[in-house]
């Protein structure tokens, strides 16, 4: 019988088509927690895009977690790992307070990336998984629910709290661009 993690992976070698991914260690920050994994794919789900996915989240538990437990994803036209790593640490740090809910928006308190000015993220579908493989059995209780990381700027986070997610989403943007200027 393969293990959870084994069957995470198995997951994402399927969909990457043999793709190899690169893996970055995350240490746990706080005593009793284990660390997390960022997964890098270059050149996923086409040319030019950096596709991100975290495994280690998923281990935590929250009450409000009742249909699945959250690994987080994000796709961007880069080839630079912050952007992987930044959701990679978001997922450490905000495991027992943040449910990762479509519309929960983070400020990361700083450009994610160098030459970017995007400071924070909106939690939302995930472009690169469909809605089928968003969804993985691990054998849990739950499954693992992948969900997407989207680059914002604080202006566009305001403009989520006070619109909605579904207004900012049919705003004119590029969600794969981290150089891009404001949608708002």
């Amino acid at each position: 019988m393969s293990t959870r993690v084994e069957r995470f992976l198995a997951h994402l070698d399927g969909l990457s088509g043999g793709v190899e991914p690169q893996f970055w260690p995350i240490e746990a920050t706080a005593s009793g927690h284990k660390g997390l994994t960022a997964i890098g794919y270059r050149d996923m789900p086409e040319d030019g895009l950096l596709l991100g996915v975290t495994y280690g989240l998923s281990l935590t538990r929250q009450e409000s977690w009742r249909l699945g437990r959250p690994e987080l994803s994000i796709s961007v036209r880069s080839d630079d790992p912050a952007w992987v790593l930044a959701i990679a640490y978001l997922a450490e740090q905000l495991r027992h307070d943040c449910p990762f809910g479509y519309g929960d928006t983070i400020n990361f308190g700083e450009p994610v990336a160098t030459g970017s000015s995007l400071d924070g993220f909106v939690v939302f579908d995930p472009l690169a998984f469909g809605p089928d493989d968003a969804t993985v059995d691990v054998g849990d209780d739950l499954p693992i629910v992948v969900v997407g990381m989207y680059p914002t700027y604080a202006v566009e986070r305001e403009f989520i709290s006070e619109n909605g997610l579904e207004a900012f989403w049919r705003l004119d943007w590029d969600p794969y661009d981290v150089a891009r200027a404001p949608a708002v």
